[in-house]
């Protein structure tokens, strides 16, 4: 299971570090906030994290702009903002291209690769929700579900 979080802006809800437990790998695409979240991540699985627009100072300078990951034999490209997307990633070889910045959840599969925005697991933003998505890759085609992390007892949401 790999546990996809985005958009926390300082912020991790012990929600979300309960629907993370167990994850094999954790990626974070952006916007975390502080170092004290990346730090939190790391107690639970290895993470991969990328740089987000509200990423600054020192602690932040070592995050890169984007990052690969590999999870059963599939190729995950990660980078904070899909607009900033400048490669294709069918030619690339990449199943799976994980972004954030937008804070709405979704996915998307278009010519073979899956797009994925695990939504914000930050502070409410507008009526936007409050979530992150879990892939299982035990399965063909990978599961993919979105977890809200509103509720007093994270659950899964239509994906």
């Amino acid at each position: 299971m790999v546990g996809v979080i985005s958009d926390t802006h300082g912020l991790l809800r012990e929600a979300a570090l309960e629907a993370l437990a167990g994850s094999g790998l954790i990626i974070h695409a952006g916007d975390i906030g502080k170092p004290g979240i990346l730090e939190r991540l790391q107690t639970i699985a290895p993470v991969v994290a990328v740089k987000g627009n509200v990423d600054k100072g020192g602690w932040a300078s070592s995050l890169p702009k984007t990052a690969v990951a590999e999870r059963a034999s599939s190729l995950i490209y990660v980078l904070h903002d899909i607009q900033e997307l400048d490669l294709d990633p069918v030619v690339a070889g990449f199943h799976i291209v994980i972004s954030g910045h937008s804070h709405k959840p979704s996915r998307v599969d278009r010519d073979g690769v899956t797009y994925l925005n695990p939504g914000s697991a930050g502070p409410r933003r507008f009526d936007l929700p409050i979530t992150l998505a879990r892939i299982d890759f035990a399965r063909v085609p990978w599961k993919i579900v979105f977890i809200d992390l509103s509720q007093a007892k994270p659950r899964a949401v239509k994906s």
